[in-house]
C-alpha cells in the first residue's frame, strides 16, 4: 500500500505528501478555528469564513515547512550529497538523504539551514505585517493581520524548536558537528545523542508537571538520538569490511520451470519464505511466499515460478562496502539482500551476517 503521493519536483527533489499529512491538516485547521487571536481566528468572522481562513493557513504553514526541508536539501545538494525525496508527514517536513556530509563545517551548514529558512520567513512576515497594518490604517483587514501573525510567528517558533540541541531535530546536527572537530564522528555522534537523551528526560520531567505534550515530544527526541546513534555506529563500523568478506556465498534458489504448487511444498520443506529464482547461475528474480499467497489454491498447479516472482531485484555489489548493503536493508525494510556481480548471483547477505561483524569489530 503506498503511503505517500507524489505532488511535485523542486530543485529535481520529488516532493511528497504522506497520509498522515492530509490527517492533520483538517486537525491543524480545527486548532486555528478555535483559537482565539492573535493566534487563531475564533469569532472574527462567520463560522464558515473562520474556517477557509483556517485551512488557507494551515497549507501555507506546512509550505513553510516544505521551505525549511528545501533549505537543508538546497545546502546539502551543494556538498553532493543526493537527496530521494522531501515528504510531508504529521509532525513536519523530512528529507530523505543518502548520506548526511561526515565533514563538521558541511554538517554545520546544512543543518542550519533549515532554522535560518524558518528564522527568514517569520521576521519577513512579521514585518510585512506592521508595514501593511501602518499602510492599511484605518481599512479593515484583520484575518489578513492574524493570518500573518500566526505564520510569522509559528516560524520563528519552528526555527527556535529545531535549534534544540537533541536529535532528530537540527540542533542535535550542530551540537555534533561542534564535537566533531574535536573527536571522532562516532563519539562525536555518541555525546550528542547522550546530551540529547538527558535533555528528553528533563523535557519529560518538566511535561509531568506542566504540559503532557512533552512529555510526547520528549518520547520522540529520546527515540531519534538513540536511532541516530545506533545507525551511525553501524554504518562507520560497517565501512571497514567489503560485502564480499561477510555474504554467504552458498544460496539456495528454484528454478523459474517449476509450477507454484512445487514452489509451496519446497518452502515448506525448507522453512525460508524468500528464494531467488535462478536459470543455471543467472539471476532472474525472486519470489517469496507472499506471492504464493495471491495465487489460488486451484490455480497453482498451472502457474509456474516466472509467472509471479519478481523481477525488480533489490541487490549489492560484492566490491561494495557492507555499510552500503545496511543501508538497502534499512531503506527497503528488509532482513537481507542478494550480493549480484554482473548479473550473476554471487552471495546473500543477512542482518545477521551485519550484525556478527558488527560484534568482531567491538571485541
Amino acid at each position: 500500500m503506498r503511503t505517500s503521493l507524489k505532488i511535485g519536483t523542486i530543485i529535481g527533489i520529488p516532493v511528497k505528501l504522506h497520509i498522515t499529512f492530509l490527517l492533520i491538516m483538517p486537525v491543524f485547521a480545527f486548532v486555528f478555528a478555535t483559537t482565539v487571536p492573535p493566534l487563531g481566528f475564533a469569532g472574527t468572522a462567520s463560522p464558515a469564513m473562520v474556517y477557509v481562513l483556517s485551512l488557507i493557513t494551515t497549507i501555507l504553514l506546512f509550505t513553510c515547512v516544505l521551505l525549511h526541508e528545501l533549505g537543508h536539501s538546497y545546502i546539502a545538494k551543494g556538498f553532493g550529497v543526493e537527496i530521494k525525496d522531501i515528504t510531508l508527514l504529521l509532525f513536519g517536513g523530512v528529507s530523505s538523504m543518502e548520506e548526511i556530509p561526515r565533514v563538521p563545517s558541511q554538517e554545520l551548514k546544512m543543518a542550519f539551514a533549515g532554522p535560518f529558512v524558518s528564522f527568514v520567513i517569520g521576521v519577513a512576515l512579521l514585518l510585512f505585517n506592521v508595514l501593511l497594518a501602518s499602510y492599511m490604517a484605518g481599512y479593515s483587514a484583520t484575518s489578513v493581520f492574524l493570518m500573518l501573525n500566526i505564520l510569522g510567528s509559528i516560524n520563528i517558533v519552528l526555527g527556535l524548536f529545531n535549534l534544540l540541541p537533541a536529535f532528530p531535530m537540527d540542533g542535535g546536527r550542530l551540537l555534533r558537528a561542534w564535537y566533531a572537530k574535536r573527536m571522532s564522528y562516532v563519539k562525536a555522534t555518541h555525546y550528542a545523542a547522550s546530551f540529547g537523551k538527558m535533555f528528553a528526560f528533563l523535557m519529560g520531567i518538566f511535561g509531568l508537571f506542566f504540559n503532557p505534550w512533552l512529555i510526547l515530544i520528549a518520547f520522540f527526541v529520546y527515540i531519534g538520538a538513540s536511532e541516530e546513534d545506533r545507525a551511525t555506529t553501524v554504518t562507520v563500523l560497517l565501512e571497514r569490511y567489503k560485502v564480499r568478506e561477510i555474504m554467504s556465498p552458498e544460496v539456495v534458489g528454484v528454478s523459474p520451470d517449476i509450477n507454484v504448487e512445487e514452489l509451496s511444498k519446497f518452502m515448506f520443506e525448507k522453512k525460508h519464505l524468500g528464494y531467488p529464482v535462478l536459470k543455471g547461475n543467472s539471476l532472474k528474480g525472486i519470489v517469496t511466499f507472499t506471492d504464493i499467497r495471491n495465487i489460488p489454491p486451484h490455480e497453482r498447479y498451472a502457474k509456474l515460478v516466472s509467472d509471479i516472482m519478481t523481477r525488480d531485484i533489490i541487490s549489492v555489489n560484492p566490491q561494495d562496502p557492507a555499510s552500503e548493503a545496511f543501508k538497502v536493508m534499512t531503506r527497503n525494510n528488509i532482513g537481507r539482500v542478494l550480493v549480484v556481480d554482473n548479473g550473476e548471483l554471487v552471495g546473500i547477505l543477512s542482518r545477521s551476517d551485519l550484525m556478527r561483524a558488527m560484534m568482531l569489530l567491538n571485541e
